[in-house]
């Protein structure tokens, strides 16, 4: 097994500041590429992880999407809280698979919420696979009244 430690588990390999493309589909809008940057942060005492996300457009660099969160570590599993300034939050949890190769996660909202003024997400699912420095993941979802699908898909590497 690679390694974890006993506060944060296996979600320890992904503490650094992760970069690189993506590209963006859904029914309803314009396949794009994009730039992004995802940190995840140790606090050194609690069993959880920070979490910042940034992207920008490939074309020009404008600002497209920002999100924060926490990432915890619990006996059966992991839990992940995000927040995004659309006005929707997620609440994922995911029991991880880890061996010499790396980790793979599949995290499932088990609860969703919204502002007033929102657009409606039903449904997210988010699938990270670690391989040493590279991270992809693939970001589904039901939104808008479209089914449960492909949206974002990414790779980026530990800088």
């Amino acid at each position: 097994m690679i390694n974890s430690n006993d506060r944060l588990g296996p979600l320890a390999l992904l503490v650094g500041t992760w970069t690189g493309t993506g590209e963006g589909i859904y029914p309803t809008i314009a396949t794009f590429g994009y730039r992004e940057e995802i940190v995840f942060s140790d606090g050194g005492v609690k069993p959880f992880i920070g979490y910042v996300q940034r992207t920008s457009a490939l074309d020009d660099g404008r600002p497209l999407h920002a999100e924060s969160g926490y990432l915890r570590w619990t006996a059966g599993g992991a839990e992940w809280i995000i927040a995004s300034p659309t006005g929707v939050t997620e609440v994922h949890t995911t029991h991880l698979s880890v061996d010499e190769a790396g980790l793979d996660a599949v995290f499932r909202t088990v609860s969703m919420s919204a502002s007033p003024t929102a657009k409606r997400v039903d449904s997210v699912e988010r699938r990270l696979r670690l391989r040493g420095d590279e991270l992809t993941y693939e970001l589904h979802m039901a939104a808008v009244g479209e089914q449960h699908q492909l949206h974002l898909t990414a790779t980026l590497r530990r800088g």
